[in-house]
C-alpha cells in the first residue's frame, strides 16, 4: 500500500473493543471482580444457588420485569433461548415470523425447515428496513427481534403490537436490553444474552416468560421429542426450579459472577433509564458524525428505526459505491484492518451476511468519549484507503 500524507489523530479511544458480541465489559472492569466467583463449587450448593438467585433478582430489579414473569438462565446464549421456546410451544395456532436481518431469517429457517409448521407467515424485508408492522395478526403467535442486531434496524416501541393479542409474542431482544425500551406489557417471551447486552461473557441465555407463555407451555404438547435441555415442563406443569436458580444445566459460576457485577454496575449508574440514556448518548456521538460526514451513511434509512446499539453503517462515497459489490467490501474490510493494526478499534467490520460496511457497537457499556476518539480515526482510516486505491488505480 502507498504511503500517503493524511496525519493521524492524536487520540486514540480509551478502550477500543466495540465489537457487537461479545460487547465491551463495563468501564472500570478488571478480572479481579470475579475473585469471589463460587469456582469449584457446585452450582446446586446453598451458595451456589444463592449466587444464581442473585443474577436472577438482578435482572428483574435492572431490567423492571415484572413481579409475575419467570426468569430463568438456559443453556447456549440467547440462540438457545429462542430456540427452547420455538420447539416447547410453537404449532399450538399459526405464526407470524417477521425478519429484517441474519437473526430473523434464521429463526425463520428454523420454524418452516426444522419444526416445519404448516401454518407460517413469514413478513420479510431488507436490510435496513423493517417489514410492514401493519400487516401482523397477533391471533397467530408472532416471533420477531426487537433490534436487529446485523442491521441496525429495530421497532420503535411496542405500540404496534395489540394489547388484546389471542397469540403469543416471543421477541429476541439480546441486542435491546438494558438499552432500549422493551414493553413487557406487549411481551410474552423475551431472550437475550449477556455477552451482547452488558459486556458479559458467552454461552448463557435469559428467558423470561410472562403467565400467558407459561400458561402455553402447561397446555399445549408438541408432537415431536424434545431434547432434556429444552424440557420446561413435567407432568403438565412449569418446572419452577428451573426460574428459582435450579438451572436445567451446569452454569458457569464465572459467567454469574461477571453478569452480577455488570448488573450491579447498572444499578449504580442509576437503574434502567441511566443505562438507556448511556445508549442514546453513544449513539448521538455517531449521528452527529454522520450528519457532518459525507462518505458514510446509516444503514437504516428511517432515523425513527435506527439502533442505539448495533449501529450499521454504509460507506456511500460516489468513488466507493461505483466499485463491484466485492470490491465494495473490500474496501471496508481495509478501514476495519487498518484500526485494528492501529489499535483503536476492534471487531467493527458489518457482519458476514450483511451488506459490506461497518458495524459500531454503541450500547450501555461503551464510553461516549471512546466514540468520540473514534469518529476522526474513521475519518482517516477512509482518507487513507481511498488515496491507495486511486493510486492503485492510477
Amino acid at each position: 500500500m502507498a504511503d500517503t500524507p493524511h496525519t493521524a489523530p492524536a487520540v486514540k479511544p480509551a478502550n477500543p473493543n466495540f465489537s457487537s458480541g461479545p460487547c465491551a465489559k463495563r468501564p472500570g472492569w478488571t478480572v479481579d471482580v470475579l475473585a469471589n466467583a463460587l469456582v469449584g463449587r457446585s452450582h446446586r450448593s446453598k451458595p451456589g444457588k444463592a449466587r444464581i438467585q442473585r443474577a436472577i433478582d438482578l435482572t428483574r430489579e435492572l431490567l423492571e420485569v415484572p413481579a409475575d414473569y419467570l426468569i430463568g438462565i438456559v443453556p447456549a446464549s440467547d440462540t438457545g433461548a429462542v430456540e427452547l421456546f420455538l420447539w416447547s410451544a410453537l404449532g399450538a395456532r399459526g405464526v407470524d415470523m417477521l425478519a429484517w436481518e441474519s437473526f430473523g431469517e434464521g429463526w425463520v429457517t428454523d420454524v418452516t425447515k426444522q419444526l416445519k409448521l404448516d401454518d407460517v407467515r413469514v413478513l420479510k424485508a431488507g436490510y435496513g428496513e423493517l417489514p410492514d408492522l401493519g400487516q401482523v395478526d397477533f391471533n397467530r403467535d408472532v416471533v420477531f427481534t426487537w433490534n436487529g442486531t446485523t442491521s441496525g434496524v429495530r421497532v420503535p416501541n411496542g405500540d404496534w403490537i395489540a394489547a388484546d393479542r389471542q397469540g403469543l409474542t416471543i421477541c429476541d431482544a439480546t441486542s435491546a436490553a438494558f438499552a432500549q425500551n422493551l414493553d413487557f406489557a406487549k411481551l410474552d417471551v423475551v431472550t437475550f444474552s449477556w455477552q451482547k447486552a452488558l459486556g458479559g461473557e458467552g454461552a448463557h441465555g435469559v428467558l423470561i416468560l410472562s403467565p400467558r407463555a407459561v400458561e402455553r407451555l402447561e397446555s399445549y404438547k408438541p408432537d415431536r421429542p424434545l431434547p432434556k435441555i429444552f424440557r420446561l415442563t413435567k407432568g403438565g406443569k412449569i418446572l419452577k426450579e428451573v426460574f428459582e436458580a435450579a438451572t436445567i444445566n451446569t452454569p458457569s459460576m464465572l459467567c454469574i459472577e461477571d453478569a452480577v457485577d455488570a448488573m450491579e454496575w447498572g444499578l449504580a449508574q442509576g437503574g434502567l433509564k441511566a443505562l438507556q440514556a448511556r445508549a442514546d448518548a453513544n449513539f448521538k456521538v455517531l449521528a452527529d458524525w454522520v450528519a457532518a460526514t459525507d462518505w458514510v451513511d446509516f444503514l437504516a434509512k428511517d432515523a425513527a428505526f435506527r439502533s442505539n446499539t448495533s449501529v450499521c453503517l454504509s460507506i456511500v462515497d460516489p468513488a466507493i459505491a461505483a466499485l463491484d459489490d466485492d470490491k465494495q467490501a473490500a474496501f471496508a474490510k481495509s478501514i476495519v484492518a487498518r484500526l485494528d493494526k492501529a489499535g483503536v478499534a476492534y471487531d467493527i467490520g458489518a457482519y458476514k451476511d450483511a451488506p459490506s460496511g461497518l458495524r459500531i457497537w454503541a450500547g450501555s457499556t461503551i464510553e461516549a468519549a471512546n466514540l468520540a476518539a473514534l469518529t476522526p480515526w474513521l475519518d482517516h482510516a477512509f482518507a487513507e484507503e481511498k488515496a491507495a486505491l486511486l493510486s492503485a488505480a492510477a
